[in-house]
């Protein structure tokens, strides 16, 4: 059986009082039907003027919980993407006080892309820079076992907003049960992320996804305290990659340097400005630690995949 859960079935907070919209048996199929992150605040003919009016208090709503019968604290609930379809638009923006260099970037920005995922990409520029369409959810989890209303901003050991690009179709995420039912939840539909999602948004879109919610017995999961993915990335051995690294003490700043050092790149070699280069480096840019262990110092890397361009170049 099939459950359908609707766009107006949503909540802003991670709360184990929240009613539960419907309740299923474990191995059930649910597919929602869920707005973008913006909660309908952008539209396909919004202009930058949703960004400047844009009330933060509604950002990253989630659809549900769901209710799943002998779901107990101890247990782990297996996450099973059936299917994920996107709207035919989507949004990226740089939105003032938010994001990895929001000190740096404090102008509102808004872009509008028309999305096709039968085609497999997104033109960023037409005919010069093209990003492959890999459909996923920001915001997977269930309720937290303590008391009150938290945030689905950050992430938690229960999920919530993880932005994980790689759990696309086919994937399974394992996330540990804390409240009777789990109470799953879901939103945050992205077209495309980069690892990192520096400019704070991917290429955001309302999605109907469907899910398997299957409960494993904890005696068999003991290892699960924290979200688990089961999952198959892309084929890295065919693609080339412009990289610049990030060396400091504290993982952060070098994250901020190697972001900056790959928008100066872009600015200067493939003729964007600023704020289109950082809004690139959040839909495409992967943000990855090479190494965490020659103390005092941390390595971090930005990889531009150089296929996302029509013609590649590789200076």
């Amino acid at each position: 059986m099939t459950h359908h859960i609707h766009r107006h079935q949503h909540h802003l907070a991670w709360d184990n009082s929240i009613p539960p919209v419907a309740t299923i048996d474990s191995g059930e199929i649910v597919t929602f039907d869920c707005l973008d992150a913006s909660n309908g605040q952008v539209t396909a003919g919004s202009t930058v003027d949703a960004i400047h009016s844009f009330d933060m208090s509604k950002l990253d709503q989630i659809n549900g919980p769901i209710f799943v019968r002998d779901a107990k604290p101890g247990d782990v609930l297996e996450v099973e993407i059936v299917d994920i379809k996107i709207a035919t638009w989507g949004w990226t923006a740089i939105i003032p006080n938010f994001g990895l260099l929001h000190e740096e970037f404090p102008e509102a920005k808004l872009k509008i892309w028309q999305l096709d995922q039968d085609q497999g990409f997104a033109w960023f520029k037409p005919n010069q820079i093209r990003i492959p369409i890999r459909p996923f959810t920001g915001e997977c989890g269930v309720a937290r076992g303590l008391p009150g209303s938290f945030s689905t901003i950050p992430p938690y050991r229960t999920g919530g907003n993880i932005d994980t690009k790689y759990l696309t179709k086919g994937s399974k995420l394992y996330l540990p049960i804390e409240c009777e039912g789990a109470l799953f939840s879901i939103g945050d539909g992205h077209a495309a992320q980069g690892d990192g999602e520096v400019c704070g948004t991917a290429i955001e879109t309302p999605v109907v996804v469907s899910v398997r919610l299957t409960v494993i017995r904890g005696e068999s999961v003991s290892h699960v305290t924290s979200p688990c993915l089961l999952t198959r990335t892309e084929d890295r051995s065919s693609t080339r990659y412009y990289s610049v690294l990030g060396i400091a003490d504290d993982m952060r700043e070098a994250t901020k340097q190697a972001v900056r050092q790959m928008i100066a790149y872009l600015v200067q070699n493939k003729q964007l400005t600023r704020e289109e280069a950082y809004m690139l480096c959040s839909v495409a840019v992967d943000i990855r630690a090479t190494q965490v262990v020659d103390m005092p110092n941390y390595t971090v890397g930005a990889f531009l995949p150089l296929n996302i361009f029509a013609n590649v170049e590789t200076k």
